[in-house]
């Protein structure tokens, strides 16, 4: 009998350890994952279209930190970037993911979902133009659900 009592206790304590170990893996599993940092958008231009009712330019520069990214988003407008400095990846969804270089475009449409905008490298930072042709007084980036 003793013997029989021995093994539960070992077998009890085994049981726990393992549920604790069980539970401090779904721990870390359950962590959200680190936020890629935020790009850093400088407006540079705004401008009514008088000959397109209802529609504005909006010109802006993208600074993407070593390992930065945007999250998935819509424009509602016509955008056309313009890489000036590092490597950037863009897609939408639909479409292939690019790698852009300096000088390289880049299109969305209006109805296009921007899946991946996001610095190529982990250690140099880019930047880029973006030119939207938008519907006036609707905010530029719109989130997706």
């Amino acid at each position: 009998m003793l013997h029989n009592l021995r093994f539960a206790s070992r077998t009890s304590s085994f049981v726990n350890g393992a549920v604790a170990v069980a539970a401090v893996a779904v721990g870390l599993l359950a962590r959200p994952a680190v936020a890629a940092p935020e790009p850093v958008v400088t407006p540079i231009l705004t401008k009514e279209l008088a000959n397109i009712p209802g529609k504005e330019v909006l010109m802006l520069t993208v600074e993407y930190p070593p390992g930065g990214a945007d999250p998935v988003h819509r424009h509602n407008a016509h955008g056309f970037i313009y890489v000036l400095e590092g490597s950037i990846v863009m897609g939408v969804k639909g479409g292939k993911e690019v790698t852009l270089t300096p000088g390289q475009t880049f299109y969305e449409g209006p109805s296009d979902i921007h899946t991946v905008g996001r610095n190529a490298s982990t250690t140099k930072p880019a930047k880029f133009l973006v030119v939207l042709v938008k519907d006036r007084g609707v905010a530029a980036m719109l989130p997706v659900h």
